[in-house]
């Protein structure tokens, strides 16, 4: 699965990237998060998926996938895609030796918020993978990556 460094657009293959990067820093106390978000301009919605490595108390390193689709107009299926996109990159992982423990989903349990109604049925897709899904308000490193490059690219 292709992915690109935030810090210099390098492309990547994510597992064997990430498997090294575990080992460089075995020692740094390193959380990996997973995350994807959404956002329509004009004729195209653009996903973004993002890794985001949270290195012990020095900051994080950023990758990331793009990509862009005809405009999905209904919310229900954008956030979904946004579920998909997710599972699909930390099941991925798992599949090549690396455990994801928790997926960030852009979704909020204020029921003020459109995205609430996907929250049960999300976390329960997301839990019986023997994932933890963490959602709003917590903070989310992966929604919030995905989040701005979702807008900036």
């Amino acid at each position: 699965m292709k992915f690109q460094k935030l810090s210099d657009n390098g492309r990547i293959e994510i597992s064997s990237y990430l498997k090294e990067y575990i080992i460089d820093h075995k020692f740094n106390n390193l959380r990996i998060y997973v995350g994807c978000d959404s956002h329509n301009k004009g004729e195209f919605t653009t996903y973004v998926t993002t890794v985001v490595i949270h290195v012990g108390d020095t900051g994080c390193h950023v990758l990331f996938q793009k990509e862009k689709v005809k405009r999905i107009n209904d919310l229900w299926s954008r956030l979904w895609n946004e579920v998909e996109k997710s599972v699909q990159l930390a099941l991925y992982l798992r599949e090549n030796g690396i455990n994801i423990h928790n997926i960030d989903l852009d979704l909020n349990d204020d029921e003020q918020y459109a995205s609430n109604k996907l929250v049960s049925a999300a976390t329960g897709y997301v839990h019986s993978l023997g994932i933890k899904p963490r959602i709003k308000p917590d903070l989310l490193p992966a929604v919030s990556a995905a989040d701005n490059l979702s807008k900036s690219i």
